[in-house]
């Protein structure tokens, strides 16, 4: 803020007028209903998180309106909250800026670089699909459980088709969702149709719970005619607008501002919906995740953002990227309700999801869960993950901390699962997916032509000349190009 210095009497006169009332508020106010308010949410800021799991709001004994004058936008922010609750004496004064509230100390301290506690993970099961005893978790019904189960392991043989089709050289380039089965269909099952998906690219669990089907998969894959993208986009590039689920771009990190862009207009549209945004760890070393959590929590936009914290940004691990204690601190940070979760529980996942959306959409909040899990398979198939972590390593998480074989256990205890079922489902499965690449391949291809369209309403000059000499290129060289192609 910049001050023209001419006048400097009547700008402080008017700076005291508009934001210094701190002492008049003092003047006006009785001191007794003052202490009051100030012990009352004192008392709620520090209870213990035992109820971490019903995700209640934490700022839900507030004070009264009218004891104090606000100056934010938004009447919901916490931050004036927690400043009100400091004792304003002599050691800890108070005052307003043009910034906001601060409070002023003769002793000259230093925020830590790092916590003296970790951030606590919430779990519901553990290793061998035990509850953990006295685990707070949202409850969930056969149906569900058993739906849950079965789209993980359909997930699992997905990615396990495909990319032995990648290696067999009849697709050019697939991702797996390997050791992050959990996150995907557990995320999804705690969500709504409504709510609008923005995804990285190791989210195909979403859509396949959303109902996009195995032949809908093989033929973006295989960019054949029936692909929505009509052959544009790389393999694994899924989108559906019937699903609400926008097309995934390998850029990282973009998708996170879009989503909190949409959760905004259905706040301002009233919608009972949010958005939810997918990204990895290493995508909170980009400025959109930053500008974006800045965004929400500026404009209380209804967005959940879902960090899927695997420990690896391709061959970068979290050390190199860096120093913070993980990725939910960094949404407190921000002004962002946060919790760190076991991706590798489905129960878990669940649970946060479906408290998450409660919160972003009745009380119109961002909220952030950093889901920490390990990426089990390569980055991609143009990857060799044993280059830059041990072999032995990636075998532990795939035996000991599998989340599909975690889930499996609890709903066998629970008597909803058997062998027989196993076997079945696995074998029909692959079956299916062995089929819909067999229809996916033998698919016509989209024409040349298609490159060109579904961007302007009349094709320019410029991209009609592009397109002739395309044609002529290929008539010309046409052992260069796919013979499947139609011109």
């Amino acid at each position: 803020m910049a001050f023209n210095l001419k006048n400097p009497r009547n700008i402080i006169n008017n700076l005291k007028s508009k934001v210094g009332l701190w002492s008049l508020m003092k003047q006006s106010h009785s001191t007794c209903c003052y202490s009051s308010c100030l012990n009352t949410i004192h008392l709620h800021r520090f209870l213990p998180l035992t109820t971490l799991p019903q995700f209640t709001n934490p700022e839900s004994i507030s004070h009264k309106k009218g004891h104090f004058p606000h100056f934010q936008r938004f009447q919901s922010t916490t931050t004036e909250k927690q400043i009100d609750s400091v004792p304003n004496d002599e050691h800890n004064q108070v005052s307003d800026f043009p910034g906001g509230k601060v409070v002023f100390s003769p002793e000259m301290r230093f925020l830590s670089e790092s916590p003296s506690v970790y951030s606590q993970c919430y779990r519901v099961l553990d290793d061998a699909g035990q509850l953990i005893s006295h685990s707070n978790f949202v409850p969930v019904s056969e149906e569900v459980a058993v739906k849950m189960y079965s789209n993980m392991v359909t997930l699992q043989t997905l990615d396990t088709v495909f990319y032995e089709a990648q290696r067999q050289g009849r697709i050019s380039f697939y991702v797996t969702s390997i050791g992050e089965e959990a996150i995907n269909i557990a995320s999804a099952a705690a969500l709504t149709s409504d709510d609008i998906v923005f995804p990285q690219y190791r989210e195909p669990g979403v859509l396949l719970w959303r109902g996009f089907t195995l032949q809908e998969f093989a033929n973006q894959c295989f960019g054949n005619k029936a692909d929505y993208g009509k052959g544009r986009q790389m393999p694994i590039h899924y989108g559906s607008n019937k699903l609400n689920y926008f097309t995934v771009s390998s850029t990282i990190a973009t998708q996170i501002p879009h989503a909190v862009g949409a959760a905004y207009s259905l706040k301002m549209d009233k919608k009972d919906a949010c958005a939810v945004t997918y990204f990895g760890d290493g995508g909170t070393s980009e400025g959109d995740f930053h500008a974006a959590m800045n965004f929400a929590a500026v404009t209380e936009s209804p967005v959940i953002f879902i960090c899927r914290n695997n420990g690896w940004a391709i061959s970068t691990p979290t050390s190199d990227q860096f120093r913070s204690d993980g990725i939910a601190v960094r949404g407190q940070a921000y002004g962002v309700r946060s919790i760190r979760v076991d991706g590798n529980d489905a129960l878990a996942m669940y649970s946060a999801v479906r408290s998450a959306r409660q919160m972003a959409v009745n009380e119109h909040r961002p909220i952030l869960i950093e889901a920490v899990t390990y990426r089990v398979g390569h980055h991609s198939t143009s990857d060799d993950s044993t280059k830059y972590r041990p072999a032995d390593e990636i075998e532990w998480w795939r035996m000991a901390r599998d989340p599909v074989t975690r889930f499996r256990k609890w709903i066998e205890i629970n008597g909803w699962w058997g062998s027989e079922a196993e076997s079945q489902l696995r074998s029909s499965i692959r079956s299916q997916l062995l089929h819909a690449i067999q229809i996916a391949e033998r698919a016509e291809k989209p024409p040349v032509n298609d490159l060109f369209t579904d961007v302007y309403d009349n094709i320019p000059s410029n991209l009609r000349e592009q397109e002739k000499l395309l044609k002529e290129t290929i008539n010309r060289h046409p052992e260069d190009y796919p013979a499947d192609v139609p011109i």
